[in-house]
């Protein structure tokens, strides 16, 4: 009989038979235990004396061990787990495999991971099993952003939560240090050390962690930084140097991450001496070194164009008539313009400008005075825009206007925009030709707000401006230019003027229906035109309301000198017919006045010398006789002595 002693020793014989073999699985250890149980016959009991301990045979788990049975894919995962896991897990009574990889005994006790990724484990010819070996890179990744987001945590000083969304934008930069603690295994000094050895030595030489902080310190949210990082290919040293870069040509801290991210893939293999080159080129051409931030941050594809492409851009603006000012402008008033665009784009754009009528020079001094046009589509903004205006009646001249005094007008969106005010316009009853004379007349009418401008304008008119509801629409077609006026500082205040000279609402709403630019004159132009034809001219104020048009008229160049001439000559005219005529008419009117009251005199002195001769001879004149011969009579105006006018002057090119 074997003792216990005896029995012990040959257990550790076989414990350390299992430590220094091929490992085995799980089900042949339970069954050589059970077969050292089976072969002890000098087992004792207690009631032998012995004080042993009799073993129990094990049959319940017993497995043949001619041949070994493939682990199943739940086992395979099960394994990969427990061999790549980063903390150690709690071991448990009965455990079978050791369950850290940190553990001695975790190259004995878990089975060769090579066998995992074949079907037949005895044989090396077989084919990989693509599915676990898949399986096993996640595993591994899995590793690695966790490595990732303790290093953020214990040495960026980061929140878990930020950490945690922090890695998961960094897809692509776990990937590489993957690879880079892979790649690490074959050098020499590093074929000992575990894969998170290696992996943390990654992350702490790339130094991405106090870079992940400085981007934070300059309000780069982790979605950016994760794009920052994954466009470096590893090379993190760049977007310091970029930035830095970036900081001397005065872009702002808050847009450094907005112009690396949209300058493009290849911003970051650049030289700062390329970078030099470009703006120095650009500030060779106009554009200011003060102005280089602003035009960076709002198109920094610049920098990632070649010097050839720059210049073939900038030739295609100077071909054009620009001057170094001119360009240097439109590139700070929108550099998309210059760097956006691809040059047959900007050609075609050019052309379809062109075809309303200008040429070559008028395009540039255009495009110099709104580059905006530039980033216009032609076939969803400016071909929609073309039709709509035709179908309003303006006519290619027209929209030639429209371009040249408001380009803004092509720039607006048509449906949400001008189709709105013109439906409004319609509604008021105005006819769509127009309505299309209007835009004409004043373009930048399409680009007021229709709820916050036109519609309060029209409300005050008819309100208490006192324009009727008839004569609404004329007032708007004949002066769309009232619609631009503020109403606070221009209309209200004009108002409160002509009634206080006396003029009732009702009056004033037929003046304005009259002469609609009225309300438009400042009181500075008024107030001078109305003193002189009160106290001068020393005309009623009943002339102005059937005549507002004598606002329009400059004091100092027509309203004085045509009233001198009716004093010197002695005669009136009525306002209208006193101003609103040429010189030539004028001189005529004045000639033919003249030749008149000097009839007139004639007749009157012969009345009179009669009167007087047959007085001498002794007859009496009857007094009603008398009145014929010395009546009074008045020329066109009763007050042609003096005249007054009270607006500054103002000749009517001005107003």
């Amino acid at each position: 009989m074997l003792s216990s002693a005896t029995l012990h020793s040959s257990l550790a014989s076989f414990h350390l038979f299992l430590r220094h073999q091929q490992p085995l699985h799980s089900s042949s250890t339970l069954c050589l235990c059970s077969a050292v149980n089976d072969h002890d016959p000098l087992a004792t009991t207690p009631s032998d004396g012995g004080g042993g301990l009799q073993p129990l045979p094990r049959k319940h788990n017993y497995k043949p061990t001619s041949h070994q049975t493939p682990l199943s894919p739940e086992d395979k995962v099960r394994i990969l787990e427990l061999s790549l896991v980063t903390k150690r897990t709690p071991q448990f009574p009965g455990s079978i495999f050791v369950q850290s990889p940190g553990d001695a005994d975790v190259a004995s006790s878990l089975p060769p991971l090579n066998t995992l990724f074949r079907d037949k484990p005895d044989h090396a010819d077989d084919v990989v099993d693509e599915d676990m070996l898949m399986r096993a890179v996640e595993i591994r990744r899995n590793v690695t952003a966790e490595i990732f987001r303790e290093a953020l945590m214990k040495k960026g000083k980061f929140g878990i939560r930020y950490a945690a969304n922090l890695v998961s934008s960094l897809a692509d930069f776990i990937d590489y240090v993957m690879i880079e603690a892979a790649t690490m295994k074959r050098q020499p000094e590093f074929s000992d050390w575990s894969f998170n050895l290696r992996a943390k030595t990654v992350i702490q030489e790339s130094e991405v962690v106090p870079l992940i902080r400085w981007l934070k310190h300059n309000s780069q949210s982790y979605i950016r930084i994760g794009k920052l990082i994954s466009m470096t290919k590893g090379n993190l040293k760049s977007i310091r140097l970029l930035a830095e870069w970036l900081n001397s040509v005065r872009v702002r801290g808050e847009f450094l991450g907005s112009v690396m991210l949209r300058a493009g893939d290849n911003i970051f293999q650049r030289s700062v001496e390329e970078l030099d080159e470009i703006v120095e080129y650009l500030e060779s051409k106009g554009v200011r070194r003060e102005w280089m931030g602003y035009v960076i941050s709002r198109c920094p594809g610049l920098l990632c164009c070649s010097m050839e492409e720059l210049r073939t851009r900038v030739a295609f603006y100077v071909d054009m008539g620009m001057n170094d000012h001119d360009f240097g402008t439109m590139v700070f008033d929108c550099p998309k313009a210059l760097g956006f665009l691809t040059l047959e784009e900007m050609t075609q754009k050019v052309n379809y400008l062109k075809e309303f009528g200008l040429n070559n020079e008028q395009v540039g001094k255009l495009l110099a005075f709104k580059p905006e046009l530039m980033c216009c589509s032609i076939e969803e903004r400016w071909k929609p825009l073309v039709k709509y205006l035709y179908y309003l009646g303006i006519s290619r001249m027209g929209m030639r206007k429209i371009l040249v005094v408001k380009p803004m007008v092509f720039c607006i969106d048509l449906e949400s925009n001008i189709v709105q005010k013109v439906r409004f316009f319609q509604d008021m009853g105005i006819r769509n030709d127009a309505i299309g004379k209007m835009l004409v007349k004043f373009p930048p009418l399409l680009t007021y707000s229709l709820l916050k401008k036109i519609r309060p304008v029209v409300i005050f008119l008819m309100t208490r401006a006192g324009v009727t509801q008839t004569d609404i629409t004329k007032v708007i077609a004949l002066a769309p230019e009232l619609l631009g006026c503020s109403i606070s500082k221009k209309l209200e205040v004009n108002m409160k003027y002509f009634l206080s000279l006396g003029i009732s609402i009702r009056q004033l709403g037929a003046m304005i229906a009259d002469f609609p630019m009225l309300l438009r004159y400042n009181i500075d132009v008024l107030r001078p035109k109305y003193q002189y034809l009160r106290r001068t001219m020393v005309r009623p104020l009943l002339d102005v309301i059937e005549f507002p048009r004598f606002f329009s008229y400059s004091l100092e160049g027509r309203i004085i000198p045509r009233h001198k001439i009716l004093v010197e000559n002695r005669i009136n005219f009525k306002l209208h017919h006193m101003l609103a005529s040429t010189d030539e008419e004028f001189e005529r009117k004045v000639v033919a006045a003249v030749d008149r009251r000097i009839r007139f005199e004639s007749s009157v002195k012969a009345r009179t010398l009669s009167g007087s001769l047959l007085i001498k001879c002794g007859e009496v004149v009857p007094r009603d006789s008398e009145s014929p011969d010395c009546s009074i009579i008045k020329t066109e105006s009763s007050c042609s002595g003096s005249e007054v006018s009270i607006s500054p002057s103002l000749t009517e090119s001005t107003i």
